[in-house]
């Protein structure tokens, strides 16, 4: 792993343990979504039904097989998600455009009112107040964690898994940039909307963490069977 990928890596590790100590430490209760049941819990526990963890895993299942049949190759998703209907767009000066509404390069999830007009006269959509969701990048080199990390949101989302609708990435991004104590004014359903937004952000980081360990794993295999000239796995 070069220091490159090691600075993306410990950045999606600290960001996942951020993310679950600032949410344990202030939400106290949750609500519903459409595959959740409502639970009032001093351990900020959200209950997920049966029928969302057979999704999640499903997700999980579905994301590695695609990556690893693209060889983790970020031009290769980006071709296979353009292919599915969702627009990828490089624009100059991307990261700053986006800087302006707070959003960050990658996928852009579906937005409303002024970030969504916005959008969508930066990429030339014409002249609306909604967005579908969009990959938006500068041209170049894509490093391929980060790209496993915004496949597996994009992913989640068209796979119809809860905490991608505006109002709670509206909250989430909030969120990511507060001390967590917003969360003792919103309502219960909107509580329920962020921790869904947390948990997608920390399987994607999950995913793109465990993809990082397994190639430095395979390097080391390589490593011993070109120094032994065999390894014992």
């Amino acid at each position: 792993m070069n220091m490159f990928e090691k600075i993306v890596y410990n950045i999606l590790c600290l960001k996942e343990k951020s993310l679950k100590k600032k949410l344990e430490k202030y939400l106290k209760t949750s609500s519903t979504n459409s595959t959740s049941k409502r639970v009032f819990s001093s351990h900020a526990t959200v209950t997920l039904t049966a029928e969302t963890e057979k999704n999640i895993e499903t997700v999980k299942k579905s994301v590695s097989d695609i990556v690893k049949s693209c060889s983790n190759n970020p031009v290769k998703l980006l071709q296979y998600i353009e292919s599915k209907g969702t627009k990828v767009v490089k624009l100059n000066n991307a990261d700053k455009l986006l800087a302006i509404i707070k959003e960050e390069e990658g996928l852009i999830t579906p937005l409303e009112g002024i970030e969504a007009l916005y959008i969508n006269i930066i990429c030339g959509f014409g002249l609306s107040f909604r967005t579908k969701p969009v990959f938006i990048m500068r041209e170049g080199q894509i490093d391929e964690y980060f790209m496993a990390h915004q496949f597996y949101k994009w992913y989640a989302l068209k796979a119809g898994l809860p905490g991608f609708d505006y109002l709670s990435q509206k909250i989430f991004k909030i969120f990511l940039n507060s001390d967590g104590s917003l969360i003792s004014n919103l309502s219960l359903d909107e509580m329920t909307g962020l921790k869904e937004a947390v948990s997608r952000d920390r399987e994607a980081a999950e995913f793109a963490l465990a993809l990082a360990r397994e190639k430095e794993g395979a390097k080391k295999v390589m490593k011993k069977m070109k120094d032994e000239g065999g390894a014992q796995i």
